[in-house]
């Protein structure tokens, strides 16, 4: 190798490190974003704990884990995934009509129950950033196929972001970016209805 070629060998290693060296504060903040934790119904969500070992300590969405238990979908969530929850909150199911939950919760009514509960469910983890993205790419609004089959809008409504179900019925995001070792939770206030 003569002397220029080590020369530009040394400029390019040397333009590699400078650009590693750069990108590593941005590969940090996005680390620490993913492992910051976040509390929901009084308790810290672990980044490094799955959907289910989080959802089972908020005392703000035990019935949606009655209603994950009684729907058998348990294993699923505790699965790789990754998986984007709209997760409503015990007020929310609260406002549903009187008895919907109980009646939800009946085994004979186990296929109904999966089938609401899986359309709060988005097959990968889109973050409140990619949702922006997806609404912008969009022209303000980003259709979203649930593992439930059906689709769910988003959209921004001034600063909180939308919801919108099969029905027309909306629920806002009041925590968003709960991240979790198989996907994100963002908390809703209404439940979503396909």
């Amino acid at each position: 190798m003569n002397i220029n070629q080590r020369k530009r060998v040394l400029a390019t290693g040397a333009a590699v490190l400078m650009a590693a060296v750069a990108f590593a504060p941005i590969v940090a903040c996005a680390q620490m974003d993913m492992q910051k934790t976040v509390t929901v119904g009084g308790a810290p969500m672990y980044p490094s704990k799955n959907i289910i070992q989080n959802a089972v300590n908020s005392k703000d969405h035990t019935t949606l884990v009655a209603a994950v238990k009684a729907a058998g979908l348990v294993d699923t969530l505790s699965g790789p995934g990754p998986f984007t929850v709209f997760a409503p909150t015990n007020e929310a199911f609260a406002a549903l009509p009187a008895g919907t939950v109980d009646n939800l919760l009946k085994p004979e009514n186990k296929a109904t129950l999966v089938k609401v509960l899986t359309y709060h469910v988005v097959a990968g983890r889109l973050t409140a950033a990619d949702l922006a993205a997806k609404v912008a790419a969009g022209g303000g609004k980003a259709e979203l196929k649930t593992v439930e089959g059906e689709d769910i809008t988003v959209s921004k409504d001034g600063d909180q972001w939308t919801i919108t179900d099969a029905k027309g019925g909306t629920a806002h995001v009041t925590i968003g970016d709960v991240m979790q070792s198989n996907g994100v939770i963002h908390v809703i206030d209404s439940v979503l209805m396909p």
